[in-house]
């Protein structure tokens, strides 16, 4: 088994705080939306030292990916929810006020987690 490296970060500074961003990510969007294989591919993006996942509603690997970090968790291959960052995208036909939140609402219940940086998909 391959050993886990410590990817760089950028730190990103809002009003609630500074947090560091992994600048290497493990994109999750495919042209299958195989959970099994999306769970076993992130179980060992994470064995190899990957913090950084990206995902949208749209992708359909939300709820996968949300399972796959409960299992990590569970075998121990990180030790909290704090240790990930997770993107998310907000897609542009929920790019409207009353869209917004729920939107949002609806990715954080599928990862399971805090998402750490949502953004506008164009």
């Amino acid at each position: 088994m391959a050993v886990a490296s410590k990817i760089p970060e950028v730190v990103l500074s809002s009003s609630s705080g500074s947090k560091g961003m992994p600048v290497i990510g493990f994109g999750t969007a495919a042209d299958s939306n195989d959970g099994a294989i999306l769970k076993s591919a992130v179980l060992e993006a994470i064995k190899l030292g990957y913090r950084h996942f990206d995902t949208a509603s749209a992708y359909g690997s939300e709820q996968a990916l949300g399972e796959a970090i409960a299992q990590a968790l569970t075998l121990g291959l990180v030790s909290s929810r704090e240790e990930l960052f997770i993107t998310s995208k907000l897609w542009p036909s929920d790019a409207h006020p009353d869209l917004v939140l729920p939107a949002l609402q609806k990715s954080v219940r599928s990862v399971i987690l805090i998402v750490k940086l949502y953004l506008p998909c164009s």
